[in-house]
């Protein structure tokens, strides 16, 4: 039996668990480079990116630098936190009550897995606190993005919403709400009260966690909730 096939059957019986990060895109590669050793590229690739969620959070420009890495393989790299995005969003799709800042992090979570801009979504509920949907409204550059207070309000009034989670992301890895944060989410809330909608927290994403803004200024700390 061939070193592929018995990579796929181990995988098949026991999963991915203790697998180290190469061995891992090692079984990922064979579908992008049918043939060969790519054993060689997968110690490579996490070597240079620094694990395997390095690897698929890198650019495509940061990938085609590497030798051996065409585009097959960079389609293949782009495409699995893409997907991995969209089943979790479908796990956790229109339908569900909202009724924490938990809930609102579980259904927002899959927006960002990989984010390498600073993006802005709203999470759309009924009056009954019922998931009506995610819409981005917003995407800028590594270092801030624009609110845009119209498009929220049209995305919104869009699927009937009663109310709405506002939340961003930092890629700066600095885990705590900025000023800026801050008098954002009064703005947002002022106009959007204007319009009969409310804004029922702020949630900013980092690296992993998340963070409401209305429990920290409710209770007077900043509780975090950590990404499954």
């Amino acid at each position: 039996m061939g070193h592929r096939k018995r990579m796929k059957q181990e995988f098949l019986v026991r999963g991915l668990e203790g697998w180290p990060d190469h061995r891992i895109l090692e079984l990922l590669l064979f579908y992008a480079i049918p043939q060969g050793d790519v054993n060689s590229l997968a110690h490579e690739l996490v070597e240079r990116f620094g694990s395997l969620s390095g690897v698929l959070d890198a650019s495509v420009d940061e990938l085609s630098k590497v030798p051996g890495v065409g585009e097959h393989t960079i389609t293949l790299l782009k495409l699995v936190p893409a997907l991995g995005g969209c089943y979790l969003d479908q796990r956790s799709g229109p339908g569900e009550i909202i009724d924490c800042p938990e809930r609102a992090v579980e259904q927002l979570s899959p927006y960002y897995y990989g984010a390498r801009n600073e993006m802005v979504y709203i999470l759309c509920l009924d009056s009954k606190r019922k998931a009506l949907g995610v819409r981005k409204v917003s995407e800028g550059s590594i270092y801030a993005a624009d609110i845009n207070i119209r498009r929220i309000v049209e995305e919104a009034m869009g699927l009937r919403a009663s109310g709405v989670y506002l939340a961003h992301n930092h890629v700066d890895n600095l885990a705590f709400p900025s000023q800026a944060d801050w008098q954002a989410t009064d703005t947002i809330r002022a106009a959007l009260a204007g319009v009969g909608l409310n804004l029922i927290d702020h949630l900013v994403f980092v690296d992993g966690d998340a963070i409401s803004l209305e429990q920290s200024q409710r209770d007077g700390h900043r509780p975090f909730y950590q990404l499954l």
